[in-house]
């Protein structure tokens, strides 16, 4: 009898133990797929990151020209300072950002024939100028926070726009230099 007894008491436990594995299996895989939603919604977004408009991952090497514009020197916006008391006042230091900048074409876009290669020289000061507009907007501080990354894509964004055409697909910004007067 006790021999029957211990036999039930294993097979009520195995079915016990069964059980309780399905319902972990159910719940671990509800929460897997919900993880893999996130992973995959997470890897989208990197991917839109990857391929913002400033990324030079869009066009091969081989098919890339680049033009350079040369060094720029722009006036930035002044800098807001608050004083002890509170108040708000503006900077009477006027502060500039020196850089060369440069652009890359895209050889086999469909306005390389009006854009490439020597015909670009000619849009020199339309570029400089349309460059000068986006950055005289930031101060001294918001450039060194984020120049290579939002201004760069805002200053791509402002030249595709000014030129009406895609050809331009990345902006290299080389030697930095920020002063005051």
């Amino acid at each position: 009898m006790k021999k029957n007894l211990l036999s039930v008491l294993i097979l009520v436990l195995m079915i016990v133990n069964i059980a309780m594995s399905a319902v972990m299996m159910i719940s671990v895989t509800s929460t897997n797929k919900k993880t893999a939603a996130l992973m995959d919604s997470i890897a989208t977004a990197m991917n839109l990151e990857w391929n913002s408009p400033g990324s030079m991952t869009d066009v091969p090497l081989s098919d890339s020209e680049t033009y350079n514009i040369g060094t720029m020197t722009i006036h930035l916006a002044p800098s807001q300072v608050v004083g002890e008391d509170g108040t708000v006042s503006t900077s009477n230091k006027q502060m500039y950002i020196v850089f060369d900048i440069a652009l890359l074409l895209n050889k086999t876009h469909e306005d390389y024939e009006a854009y490439g290669g020597d015909s670009m020289s000619q849009y020199d000061s339309i570029i400089k100028d349309t460059v000068e507009s986006v950055v005289d907007q930031y101060t001294e501080e918001q450039c060194r926070a984020d120049f290579s990354g939002v201004i760069r894509d805002e200053i791509l964004a402002a030249v595709q726009k000014r030129l009406n055409s895609k050809i331009v697909y990345g902006i290299t910004l080389n030697n930095v230099k920020y002063g005051g007067s």
